[in-house]
Formats: C-alpha cells, sequence, structure tokens
C-alpha cells in the first residue's frame, strides 16, 4: 500500500509549461508524448505544469501521476479537439498561470493546436523563452495546409528553439517555416517498455491475427484497408483482422465487412482507451499501419514492444523508426500493401517477440535528458527587445510580414494594459509541491526546504 505525502521544492532546475490542444483524457500520439515525457522530466527534478482545455466536465486544475498538476482552462473544443483561435482573449488566463507557477519556459506541441500558437505568442511577448515540437507532416499544396504553414511560419518565426520527432519532420517543418536548421533539433519519441510486454506464452501459427489499432481518418489510411483486408482474407483463409479505433471512415469499413461478408473474420473493436492498447496487441503476430501521412509513429513502437512484426506504408519518418529486421515496408498503394503482408506471414516464424521486446530501441528517460539538453541550450540565448523580434516577424513575406508586426505591437500593448490593471507582483504565486510516496509500514514525514530570501 502506497501513502502520498507533499514536499515543498526549492532547488528546480527548470519551471515549464507544457502547452497544447490535445492531452488526456483524449488519447493519441501527442497527448502520449506530453504525458511521458513530462513525468520524467519531473523525475529529472524539474517542474512541470501543462496547460490545455477542458474536456466534458474536467475542468479546472487536476493532478495526475507523480503530482503533475494540469490546467483544464474554460474554453471548449472547437473544431477536432482544437479551441475557437481568439488571438488575444486567451492572453489573461495564460499570464496569471505563468506568474502563477513561476515559470522559465514554456513548451508547445502540434502545429495543428491553436491554444499552443497563442500560449507561445504571448510567452515571447512577455520574455519567456519557448521551444515547439512538431508531430506531424504537412503538405505544401492543398488550401489547408498552405494556412497551416503560414500560420506556423508566424509563430516558429520568434520560437527560441524548436524539436522534431524525426529526421524527414525536420527537413518538412525546416521548409514550411523556414526556420533556421541550426535552431532545429531531432529527438525521437519513445515507448514505455515496461507496460507493453509480450504475451507470457507465444501465439500459434494455426491462425494469424493481424492487428490494427489507428484513428479511423484519411489520413491513417483507412481507405487503403477498406481494399487490402478483403484481399489478404481471400489469399490466406486462416487470417483474421482485429481493427481498434474509431473515427469518420469506420463505416466504410463496416460496409466492407458486409460486402464481403467477413464479419467473422474482421472483428470491430471500436475506440481502444490505452490501458488496453496492450492486451489487443499481444492477441495477434502482425501489426499493419496503414498512414499515408506519419512523422513518427508510436503505435509501431508499441507494437514492437509487445513482439509483434510490423507492415507499414513507407510514408514521412516510419522508414527511421525501426531496423529492416523488424518492419516490412510498403507503397500506400492496396497490391504493395497486400504483398509486403504476404513477405511478413512467410518470414513469421523467424520473429521471436520476447528478443524484440529485449531490443528496447527507445527511451523516455533518453528523451526527456536530450529534451532538457534543448531546454539549457534555450535558456542561455540572449533576450531580444521588441524592434528586435518584430524585424524577424518582417521577413514572413512583403504582407504577411507587416501584419505579423501588427499583431504582436498589439499584443505587446494589451500586455503593458495587463500589468497596469493587475501588476505581477499582485497575481499570488502557488508553492512548489511534489508528491513523495512511501510504502506502508515506513516512517511518514513532510519535507519543508524553505528558499532563503
Amino acid at each position: 500500500m502506497m501513502f502520498c505525502v507533499i514536499a515543498f521544492m526549492a532547488d528546480l532546475k527548470h519551471r515549464i509549461l507544457m502547452v497544447s490542444d490535445f492531452f488526456y483524457p483524449n488519447f493519441g500520439g501527442v497527448e502520449n508524448h506530453i504525458y511521458y515525457l513530462s513525468q520524467c522530466l519531473l523525475k529529472l527534478g524539474h517542474k512541470v505544469v501543462v496547460l490545455t482545455h477542458a474536456y466534458g466536465n474536467r475542468s479546472g486544475v487536476r493532478y495526475m501521476t507523480g503530482g503533475l498538476k494540469v490546467y483544464y482552462v474554460p474554453w471548449r473544443p472547437f473544431l477536432m479537439q482544437n479551441t475557437f483561435p481568439t488571438i488575444y482573449g486567451t492572453f489573461p488566463i495564460i499570464r496569471t498561470i505563468l506568474l502563477r507557477e513561476k515559470i522559465s519556459l514554456v513548451h508547445g506541441h502540434q502545429a495543428f493546436s491553436t491554444l499552443c500558437h497563442e500560449t507561445l505568442m504571448h510567452a515571447r511577448t512577455m520574455g519567456y523563452k519557448v521551444v515547439f515540437t512538431d508531430h506531424s507532416l504537412y503538405g505544401f499544396a492543398d488550401v489547408g495546409s498552405i494556412h497551416m504553414n503560414k500560420v506556423l511560419q508566424f509563430t516558429l518565426a520568434d520560437v527560441t528553439r524548436a524539436i522534431c520527432v524525426s529526421h524527414t519532420s525536420k527537413e518538412n517543418t525546416v521548409l514550411r517555416s523556414g526556420l533556421p536548421p541550426e535552431k532545429v533539433f531531432v529527438i525521437p519519441n519513445a515507448v514505455d517498455t515496461a507496460m507493453f510486454k509480450p504475451a507470457q506464452q507465444r501465439l500459434g501459427r494455426d491462425e494469424i491475427v493481424i492487428v490494427v489499432i489507428s484513428r479511423l481518418v484519411y489520413r491513417k489510411g483507412a481507405d487503403l484497408l477498406v481494399e487490402v483486408i478483403p484481399e489478404v482474407c481471400r489469399l490466406y483463409p486462416n487470417v483474421r483482422f482485429v481493427v481498434g479505433g474509431d473515427g469518420p471512415k469506420r463505416v466504410r469499413l463496416e460496409e466492407m465487412r458486409e460486402k464481403h461478408s467477413l464479419q467473422d473474420r474482421v472483428e470491430m473493436l471500436g475506440a481502444v482507451p490505452h490501458a488496453s492498447v496492450r492486451s489487443v496487441l499481444i492477441s495477434g503476430h502482425i501489426f499493419l499501419n496503414s498512414s499515408l501521412t506519419e512523422a513518427f509513429c508510436i503505435a509501431i513502437l508499441e507494437a514492437a514492444s509487445c513482439g509483434l512484426l510490423t507492415v507499414s506504408t513507407r510514408v514521412g519518418g516510419v522508414p527511421e523508426v525501426l531496423p529492416d529486421d523488424m518492419i516490412v515496408l510498403a507503397e500506400p498503394d492496396p497490391s504493395d500493401m497486400v504483398h509486403a503482408i504476404r513477405k511478413a506471414i512467410s518470414i513469421l516464424p523467424n520473429i521471436d517477440p520476447q528478443v524484440m521486446h529485449d531490443r528496447r530501441l527507445y527511451n523516455w528517460n533518453d528523451v526527456a535528458e536530450r529534451t532538457e539538453i534543448v531546454y539549457n541550450r534555450a535558456l542561455k540565448c540572449s533576450d531580444q527587445s521588441l524592434l528586435e523580434r518584430l524585424s524577424r516577424y518582417l521577413s514572413c513575406g512583403a504582407w504577411a510580414g507587416k501584419l505579423f508586426c501588427l499583431v504582436m505591437i498589439i499584443d505587446f500593448l494589451i500586455w503593458r494594459l495587463l500589468e497596469l490593471l493587475q501588476p505581477a507582483e499582485d497575481i499570488e504565486e502557488v508553492p512548489d509541491v511534489a508528491l513523495r510516496c512511501h510504502q506502508h509500514g515506513e516512517r511518514i514525514e513532510e519535507i519543508y526546504r524553505c528558499k532563503s530570501e
């Protein structure tokens, strides 16, 4: 039995605010990344606070494992879990959180997050060092990508440092934003190998189970699955599919299953909680990823850690994730994917799940230590005046540059107005606390370490 007590901390290394629209209880790669990175940074002695929007009835301040403090600010998602862009409407509450928590550095996640962009903008206006992590790849031709790339160019024009999860992602981010490559670091994602372990007993091969766990949307290649699954079932009568995930493309998969009478060979699980992902993975032999674009796929790491052989489309940063003997790559084409699955089935007897698990290619502690180096470099950067910062925005384009400068000048004036209405010294600072856990039977005491003034 565990007891937790509160310890008041004094000698913190960094005070980090993680910001994104995407966080628990929502599930996904960005959410997992922020959570596990924050937990490891807490273990390294840093203070970490997460800022996100409200999810249903989850609003206000909550504490998670390890004493991770989360601000669920009372804004509702507007589109695809993103808050409505207000530009300046979020400034008062963001300023209050930054001052109350004595934040020294702001770390934003995901280019599609409205809250991330607005917080980084306000933090730079207030003189904070900011770091941005890009988790996705975007194109250059469609209207949505053109708009998003211009927004990213605005945000990264004054960012202190940036992190990408793969070398392909770095090239994409540099091209989209015009950020100097020397400011961008590559730090991959990782997986909790203690959570994702193979089954104790190896599965038999009389029936081969192919597992798919993904959001059923266009970007994740759900349309490819509609064509690949019937063909594989036709070629291999002993193959069965388990599909976990939900999304607008689920209807197409349901229709495919009805059309080809595959109800007994294609199991649709719906949305799978992250705590149940391992139990789904260890029920299969092969993990299938059909993404059309992917900066770095954490699902592949989780499957490999559970001992599954992976078949994936050769897109984005996926070829960088696993060595050749742990993955079979295919072009995002139905016939090539079917060929890759046939190859995977043929080499399946040579795969030892426990050996794959023991390779432990990625580790969250390593990711946290490398991120810590980026923080150290960011904090060593010299402070810049408003005029020096405006010169960066002017380089973003003949018309866009002037518009960006106007946005930042107004943001600066709003900050000065907020300082007049509520001076920083009038905002109460919260004590730095951490939960210390003790086994039952041990003497429990509160530790007070007060920093001398």
